[in-house]
């Protein structure tokens, strides 16, 4: 197998962490490829390096996604109103080339668009790369030769952004780059990645958390402040970020990254803002607008009950619980026996913000998978939440074949969608469940197990507390079913694994 790096790394480097020594999984999962590297393997001598793999697979299960859709792609999108979800193919990228004016080469934000929606409702850069892809688009032939040929481009530009993040991951931890194939085997990934352009915003926060990772908190806050100006959800990483720095005391980076951020997102937004406020504000009108949509539990909710809440009950209450959830992460950060890392709590936040939302769109799961895999690298909790999150995928688009074909009912009724619902929900309060009980129990953390304190934390990595409420670096929990490495607050393990190899 592949080693870690191209060339032999120094002596005085620690070693790569080889997953299938570390996880059972992950050792069972190698047979298929020769099993898990011996004693006698010839290390570092490949051009193979995990990096390089890890972006290969990324696009090639990528690429498996794309066939995935081939039967809408060949019809199932423009004729039938229910066929796209019978083959669960579904995409939003065809239907809004003519929807949100790209056929007429209409100017997001700037040109009113005819119908429901008066103007485009995404952050600003997403419209940028909606249209990009729509300058690419060749503007002859049938209406649906062009929307098969925006999809065909858009799915090419999300495949470079795949293939960012999941090189992005396999970097950010240097010890162990091959979680990188926890988000590039990822099944969900693949499955929704073209359903929208949500690729865009999470490639640009994975590269930032590899910025951060390397100490480069300026380019962090630009890269940060980019991803929120394609999708809003990454902004909420500075909540924990800040909490992070204020118990190490590493004021000036966080407030170098703040900077960035905040002005990254003024070049985007500005001239949008400044002669098209109409329709910049749209994204947020909609937002704030809209119902309760698929994929909540605020739809359940709604569709049991006599007297489902109102738009604003729901817009008030959504915010209501992500602020006390965002006070729960702060007081875990402050009194944990030892500083959380970075990525824990960046997995933390988003996924509270997912799940006290209105909607919970099958794709938001893409936002999750890199946050989920340098939070909790361990392949049997990472494959049971994306079980479920696979199993939501088929159950949305099953409900909505039943609701579209008729008296044929074909797919799955509203109680089945219900549960559907109810399995990707508990899919990833487990996997939040798990990484507080990893940071109330750090002995249980699979990453400070193999020696690291924060390889994600950048400035954070291995500095002492300067404020906490709870008692520092407590010992660990003497029930705890733990026979790995003990590690010191801050500093490195003793017992590190041997050799680089996978």
């Amino acid at each position: 197998m592949p080693s870690a790096e191209s060339t032999q790394a120094s002596v005085h480097e620690p070693d790569p962490v080889r997953p299938t020594k570390e996880d059972e999984v992950a050792a069972a999962g190698s047979e298929l490829i020769g099993g898990p590297v011996g004693r006698r393997a010839l290390l570092g001598r490949s051009w193979w390096t995990p990096v390089r793999v890890v972006a290969l697979v990324a696009i090639g299960v990528f690429a498996l996604g794309l066939v995935q859709k081939v039967p809408c792609y060949q019809g199932a999108w423009f004729f039938g109103a229910s066929s796209q979800y019978t083959k669960a193919c579904y995409s939003d990228i065809p239907h809004l080339y003519q929807g949100r004016g790209f056929a007429e080469g209409l100017v997001p934000y700037f040109d009113r668009l005819p119908g429901d929606m008066p103007y485009l409702e995404y952050p600003v850069l997403t419209g940028v790369f909606m249209e990009v892809a729509s300058w690419l688009t060749p503007h002859s032939g049938s209406i649906q030769h062009q929307e098969q040929w925006y999809w065909m481009v858009n799915a090419g530009m999300l495949m470079v952004c795949a293939a960012v993040i999941a090189v992005c991951v396999a970097r950010t931890h240097a010890r162990r780059p091959w979680d990188g194939l926890l988000v590039a085997l990822a099944p969900a990934f693949a499955l929704t990645a073209t359903i929208n352009w949500d690729l865009l915003a999470v490639a640009l926060t994975a590269a930032a958390m590899l910025m951060w990772s390397r100490g480069r908190s300026v380019a962090f806050g630009v890269l940060l402040g980019l991803a929120t100006a394609a999708k809003l959800y990454p902004v909420f990483l500075l909540g924990p970020l800040f909490v992070l720095c204020w118990r190490a005391g590493k004021w000036r980076d966080f407030g170098k990254a703040l900077a960035g951020a905040v002005v990254a997102w003024l070049v985007v937004n500005l001239p949008v803002m400044a002669f098209a406020s109409e329709g910049w504000w749209q994204f947020y009108k909609f937002s704030h607008d809209r119902g309760v949509d698929f994929g909540s539990f605020w739809l359940v909710w709604a569709q049991n009950s006599s007297s489902p809440p109102s738009t604003d009950f729901v817009n008030t209450s959504a915010t209501l619980l992500v602020v006390l959830c965002g006070l729960g992460i702060a007081a875990l950060t402050l009194y944990a026996p030892r500083r959380p890392r970075f990525a824990q709590l960046a997995f933390l936040i988003v996924a509270a913000f997912i799940l006290t939302n209105k909607v919970y769109s099958p794709q938001y799961v893409l936002w999750l998978v890199p946050l989920a895999a340098l939070a909790r690298p361990k392949w049997r909790d990472f494959l049971i939440w994306q079980a479920c999150e696979v199993a939501y995928f088929l159950g949305i688009w099953m409900y909505l074949a039943y609701t579209t074909s008729g008296d044929a009912h074909k797919g799955l009724p509203t109680d089945g969608y219900h549960g559907a619902i109810v399995v990707h929900l508990l899919g990833t309060l487990y996997l939040c469940a798990v990484v507080v009980r990893d940071i109330l129990m750090p002995e249980r953390d699979v990453v400070r197990r193999a020696g690291d304190d924060d390889p994600s934390g950048g400035v954070l990595d291995g500095a002492e507390d300067v404020f906490v409420l709870g008692t520092r670096a407590r010992p660990p929990h003497p029930e705890a079913d733990f026979d790995g490495p003990q590690v010191e607050w801050g500093g490195q393990g003793t017992s590190v694994p041997q050799g680089g190899s996978l």
